[in-house]
């Protein structure tokens, strides 16, 4: 497994001013000691980074804005220009620290896989950006047919979920895979097979005081596992989508998209010009909501309950379900490439064990072990994973005979 990562504190003097200036959340990740052009590499990840904000408070609301957004939502293009534009040696010896520290999940497969010895894989699969390329209209996020088909293989040999910020209704009618796990509104709208298992008695405390609405089933779509720790929010929610959709209607390319347990505002879109406007409106409707937060990922702004309930959190209740609470039976496998996959890369990192691998062309701060720089990466990934599985199978059989 890569070696893993601590943090360390941030550089001193300015920069130390600014981040007392303006306390967005994040955390540098770097080996200690930290490697040369260690900051090079935080001064070009901040251009790509997508920022994770807190809520309305006054001291968030002052620390972001339409730099922040700039910051979150670069284009490909823009990114690799801003990226040529300023290479040089450090540049590079930072980039190649960085890639050595989150290497490609292809090229060390047999170590990961190796790790699994003894122990049953479980994947959890991030969708836009991961199983699907990021388009401009968030309608029109199509997985092509060779991904479908090698997600249902990978379905065949372990258990599988998809963890999105997207409808888990939505999200389903992209996959269209009716074996998997799925978790919509990150995390906060989970359903399974009907085969699935409620949460053991082992399960970890925090899923474990959510049991009872695990085990509520569907009767009318032939049950299993079926968990909303935020439906008492669903008529707020309705309320500021409402409200939102009304708000923004005077700005072009601006689409308001209801996800159930959260709202996203895309502004992919949106002439630059306009994003200061289009962030004040969605902070003037959110003013009056005080149970709600704002968060921000790549070219959108999402309102989502303020309730301790994340995609780290999703990630470990799947398992508690799946009867996994005993780490050393499980090796899972967490692939994704938003800024809101870093909570369950994190949670992996904290529980000792598990493969993160994140999805990104450049390099930006992230708790995930391996990388991949694209969905035709990852697919490739699936499939290697679902070979070696059958071979494994093949060789077990002839030693058997």
């Amino acid at each position: 497994m890569a070696k893993p990562s601590v943090a360390v504190p941030e550089v001193v003097g300015a920069a130390s001013a600014a981040q007392a200036a303006c306390p967005c959340p994040g955390t540098t990740l770097f080996p200690y000691p930290p490697p040369r052009g260690a900051a090079v590499v935080r001064r070009k990840c901040h251009q790509l980074l997508q920022v994770e904000l807190g809520g309305m408070g006054a001291a968030g609301a002052a620390c972001w804005g339409v730099e922040s957004m700039r910051a979150s939502s670069p284009t490909h293009a823009k990114a690799a220009a801003a990226l040529a534009a300023g290479v040089d040696r450090e540049d590079e010896r930072a980039a190649a620290a960085w890639s050595a520290r989150h290497p490609s999940a292809l090229g060390k497969f047999e170590q990961i896989v190796a790790a699994s010895e003894g122990k049953r894989i479980v994947m959890f699969l991030d969708y836009d950006g991961t199983l699907s390329p990021i388009v401009d209209d968030p309608d029109a996020a199509f997985m092509s047919e060779t991904m479908r088909m090698a997600v249902r293989s990978v379905a065949k040999h372990f258990p599988t979920a998809i963890v999105s910020g997207r409808c888990r209704d939505k999200v389903f009618e992209f996959v269209k895979l009716a074996e998997l796990y799925y978790a919509g509104s990150h995390g906060m709208d989970i359903k399974g097979p009907a085969a699935a298992k409620p949460p053991s008695s082992s399960s970890s405390s925090s899923s474990r005081g959510h049991a009872k609405a695990a085990r509520n089933h569907n009767a009318n779509k032939g049950g299993g596992v079926v968990f909303q720790p935020a439906s008492e929010f669903l008529p707020m929610i309705e309320e500021v989508h409402a409200r939102l959709v009304e708000t923004t209607r005077g700005i072009p390319g601006a689409m308001v998209e209801n996800n159930k347990f959260c709202v996203s505002v895309h502004f992919r879109r949106v002439d630059e010009k306009l994003w200061a406007e289009l962030s004040e409106s969605v902070k003037a409707v959110l003013r009056e909501y005080p149970k709600l937060r704002l968060t921000q990922g790549r070219m959108v702004l999402e309102v989502r309950p303020t309730i301790k309930w994340d995609k780290g959190k999703a990630l470990e209740f799947l398992l508690d379900s799946l009867g996994f609470a005993d780490h050393t039976t499980v090796l899972p496998v967490y692939i994704g490439d938003d800024r809101t996959d870093e909570d369950a890369f994190k949670v992996l990192r904290r529980r000792g064990h598990g493969v993160g691998i994140l999805v990104s062309k450049h390099p930006k701060e992230t708790n995930a072990s391996y990388s991949l720089q694209e969905p035709a990466e990852v697919m490739e990934f699936l499939l290697r994973l679902v070979e070696w599985k059958r071979l494994s199978r093949a060789s077990l059989r002839l030693r058997l005979q």
